[in-house]
């Protein structure tokens, strides 16, 4: 065990200082901060900051030649109020880490202090603090930052906590772990009226009923095989809170998710030629927009294969679990430059899930993951 007990202690409550003081995605200044702060205490090689907005990397440099091995953590948390009673529970109003990156970002702490003590023989081991997880938007502004050139993983490897498995063992899989997801936005204009006199406007409330059920249909979930696609609405308005005007605007926000990024192409392409059909149909003009925008996550089996050594080495249960599992992960797009995989540890089968009011990040885990990585580290690089 690289850490001591003492280590533990230190690492448990700087994860908890993280905790009182959450920033969202694109205000992580304070947090990537507390990070730099952590890389530099430790003695890193280089600390790059401002990658992809308020991004952080640490380096450290082996001896002799060899590859990058990058492990990723996320700065985020959750526009949600925290309801824990925990002591160490947001200070900050309706902001809160609820989905588990202060313990993350813990378990990188803990491989920069062993970083630090040791480096690498060859290679270079870089920790990756990444903003904007949350929104889908960090990783992609991370790899487009030219910064990131100087980094260009040759492997990438991540973890996340996962509610409903028991305490400490771990999922792991090759090809898709997690879901490709975006944000669709119709908009439908047509022109306001009197409420009295509806026939002198152009009302998108029927087009608005007819494309509810319609986009539902066009995914409704299943087997999480390449045919895999979902459709949830999670969002509509038609015209304006008042009594005497008949509606000339309506919105309706859906979630699209399918199993691969060629799947979410198909489904794309569905939901647009509906969504203008009815609108054509009804005479309005449409808008489409997209955010929240999230690759596939897929497995490489060379960088499963070490995951996998590292897990029995240091004795960490595993198997295949649920996955690919329906929610969508960040991740996805350093395997675009790098052999990359990620695996998920269990906190616990009944502790709250994520993005719940009162979930909290399991401290046990830090040590946990930090050996499974730095086992990882330590057999790739020496």
């Amino acid at each position: 065990m690289f850490l001591t007990n003492q280590d533990v202690v230190e690492l448990t409550e700087w994860r908890r200082g993280l905790h009182r003081m959450p920033d969202v995605s694109g205000e992580e200044a304070r947090t990537a901060e507390t990070v730099a702060a952590l890389l530099a205490s430790t003695g890193a090689d280089r600390i790059v900051t401002g990658l992809g907005g308020h991004g952080v990397a640490g380096i450290y440099e082996g001896r002799e030649p060899g590859p990058t091995v990058m492990v990723r953590a996320e700065l985020d948390g959750l526009p949600i109020q925290e309801i824990s009673d925990v002591p160490h529970r947001s200070a900050v109003p309706g902001k809160a880490h609820l989905c588990g990156h202060d313990g993350h970002m813990a378990i990188l702490a803990a491989l920069a202090r062993g970083l630090g003590r040791r480096r690498p023989q060859r290679g270079r081991a870089v920790l990756m603090f990444q903003p904007a997880e949350e929104d889908g938007s960090g990783a992609a502004a991370v790899v487009e930052d030219p910064k990131f050139r100087e980094i260009a993983p040759d492997f990438a490897f991540a973890l996340h906590n996962l509610p409903g498995m028991p305490l400490g063992k771990a999922a792991l899989i090759e090809g898709p772990v997690s879901c490709a997801s975006r944000g669709m936005r119709i908009a439908l204009m047509g022109k306001t009226a009197h409420a009295s006199m509806p026939e002198f406007g152009l009302s998108p409330a029927d087009a608005v009923a007819k494309l509810m059920p319609a986009l539902t249909g066009l995914g409704r979930g299943g087997p999480l095989d390449e045919g895999f696609a979902m459709v949830t609405v999670t969002h509509a308005r038609v015209g304006e809170p008042a009594f005497g005007i008949a509606p000339g605007y309506a919105e309706i926000w859906a979630t699209l998710r399918t199993l691969t990024d060629a799947g979410m192409e198909g489904l794309v392409s569905r939901a647009e030629a509906l969504a203008a059909d009815v609108a054509r149909e009804q005479g309005l003009g449409l808008e489409i927009a997209y955010r929240d925008v999230f690759r596939h996550c897929e497995n490489a089996p060379e960088a499963v294969a070490h995951l996998r050594r590292a897990l029995d080495a240091e004795a960490v249960p595993w198997d295949r679990g649920d996955l690919p599992m329906r929610p969508s992960e960040d991740f996805g797009r350093f395997g675009d430059g790098a052999c990359a995989a990620m695996f998920f540890l269990g906190a616990g089968e009944k502790h709250p899930s994520l993005h719940n009011p009162d979930y909290d990040f399991p401290d046990d885990l830090i040590a946990i993951g930090a050996r499974v990585f730095m086992r990882t580290l330590r057999d790739m690089l020496g």
